[in-house]
């Protein structure tokens, strides 16, 4: 039996500035985003808000949750309170309609900035509940 030679690693240059380890690391001037998240008493607003801090969802998971039957609206309402694209985003996922045809379906998250922001809002809030 032959051996099997393994491959050794490319070492690094010794003048290049390039990491090899992590290519896409980020400054801290680069992450450091602040969003204001205005706030909100809707209830639908909420429920919404309360699932995005436990879990992405996609949107039927939103319309349920909320207790909406448009939850791009809902969502686009979240976003003009303060945390715009940058802090509610939507992930375009693959996945697989009733008919098996491919499909790509949208996820909404929160961001760092923007689970930061509704956080801040909700200390706040129950601050001024509490006096």
């Amino acid at each position: 039996m032959a051996k099997r030679s393994k491959k050794q690693p490319r070492k690094k240059l010794a003048g290049s500035k390039e990491s090899d380890l992590f290519a896409t690391t980020k400054t801290p001037e680069e992450t450091t985003e602040t969003i204001v998240f205005a706030g909100t008493e809707n209830p639908r607003y909420l429920r919404a808000l309360h699932a995005l801090l436990t879990r992405p969802m996609p949107r039927k998971s939103v319309d349920s949750t909320a207790g909406c039957s448009n939850g791009p609206d809902l969502i686009s309402a979240l976003r003009a309170l303060g945390l715009g694209e940058p802090g509610l985003r939507c992930a375009m996922v693959p996945d697989t309609d009733r008919d098996g045809r491919a499909v790509r379906r949208g996820v909404y998250y929160l961001t760092g900035p923007g689970r930061r922001a509704v956080n801040a809002w909700l200390r706040l809030r129950a601050q001024d509940s509490s006096r």
